[in-house]
């Protein structure tokens, strides 16, 4: 399978993976035949781009660190939960602990691989689909860490409720398409504070979940907010989830910004390392992040454009490629694949649609 821009979607394609509602119901079915209502249908629902299946990607395999079905019943229950504290502020936290518990399983048991995150987000449910992402990214840093099960929890619930302050803040102001006033931006600042205050009261919830609420948006350099502190005075678990926090939004595509590539962002984000994050935590997390995921396309330093398939670990920018176009813009007539850790002479120039 490979993933392409839905603008370049034709009827005829084959969907090679299914797309879900917010509430976690199917929209379309992997291996459905995309027809023209259908591909309208997406483009309603905002979505910019969709895993299909064909000759070029036969046999290319875009696993997730989590299962299809964790990923979406996750993503449903953030939904729920932040719909019940519009108006009643309060949650049953059991249901978040069950769900942390078995992501953290599915992690140790796919730990050996390389963060490809493959959900298919849209503007209109990206909060749910960032607190899954945010949730996965900080555990499988503190798997990294060398967290035990139960600071694993804690981690896991802080950072699925991260962002659960934004139920107070006005829709307007979080999906406003042009730049934030200084007073909305204040405003979408007071998130934190809410959100510490749903959740600082639950019994079942740690201090250390509810600080990762209230401090996600700190800085090392003490330049974040509410609190303005610095350093290791930011609790670990903050620490973790800013940084999975910045790279799961830049990656996403917002109602004011398209999404920027995988390996633009990380090296975004570790030139801000020295100054905004824990650089050790910050080395941690990159290390799991695959720059170019399998089933993207690239455009090689010979010209050659192809499809990834596999990525080493060792060497994240020299992954495994299969040629589809050579160096003359011509097809090839039997696709070759390339291991770039044994052709040192060729390098990813940039990502690209084939």
């Amino acid at each position: 399978m490979r993933k392409i821009s839905l603008s370049n979607v034709q009827s005829g394609m084959k969907l090679a993976r299914s797309i879900y509602t917010e509430n976690g119901h199917i929209l379309l079915g992997a291996g459905m035949e995309l027809k023209q209502a259908y591909i309208n249908r997406l483009k309603d629902c905002n979505i910019s781009e969709i895993y299909i299946e064909d000759e070029i990607s036969k046999d290319i395999d875009v696993r997730d660190v989590i299962n299809e079905r964790t990923r979406v019943e996750a993503k449903a229950l953030i939904k729920n939960i932040m719909d019940e504290c519009k108006t009643t502020s309060h949650f049953t936290s059991d249901r978040v602990k069950s769900m942390v518990n078995r992501i953290i399983d599915e992690l140790l048991e796919n730990k050996d691989i390389l963060v490809n995150l493959s959900d298919l987000k849209t503007v209109d449910d990206y909060t749910f689909a960032h607190s899954v992402n945010v949730c996965v990214l900080s555990l499988i840093t503190g798997i990294r860490l060398g967290l035990n099960q139960l600071r694993l929890r804690d981690l896991g619930v802080g950072a699925l409720l991260h962002d659960i302050g934004k139920v107070v803040i006005p829709e307007e102001i979080l999906k406003k398409p042009s730049q934030l006033t200084d007073d909305e931006f204040e405003k979408i600042k007071q998130h934190t504070v809410l959100g510490y205050q749903m959740v600082k009261d639950n019994p079942n919830i740690s201090a250390s979940s509810a600080y990762i609420v209230l401090g996600h948006h700190e800085r090392f350099d003490g330049s974040g907010y509410p609190l303005k502190i610095k350093g290791e005075n930011i609790h670990l678990f903050a620490r973790i989830v800013a940084i999975a926090d910045v790279y799961d939004a830049l990656t996403s595509d917002r109602v004011y910004r398209k999404k920027i590539k995988v390996h633009e962002v990380i090296e975004y984000i570790t030139a801000l390392g020295a100054q905004q994050f824990d650089k050790t935590i910050l080395q941690c997390f990159v290390r799991n992040i695959a720059l170019y995921p399998v089933g993207t396309g690239v455009l090689l330093s010979d010209g050659a454009k192809g499809i990834i398939v596999d990525v080493n670990r060792e060497l994240p920018t020299r992954p495994i490629v299969r040629i589809i176009y050579n160096n003359n813009g011509q097809k090839a007539d039997a696709f070759t694949e390339i291991d770039l850790t044994k052709r040192l002479n060729i390098m990813i120039v940039d990502t690209c649609e084939i």
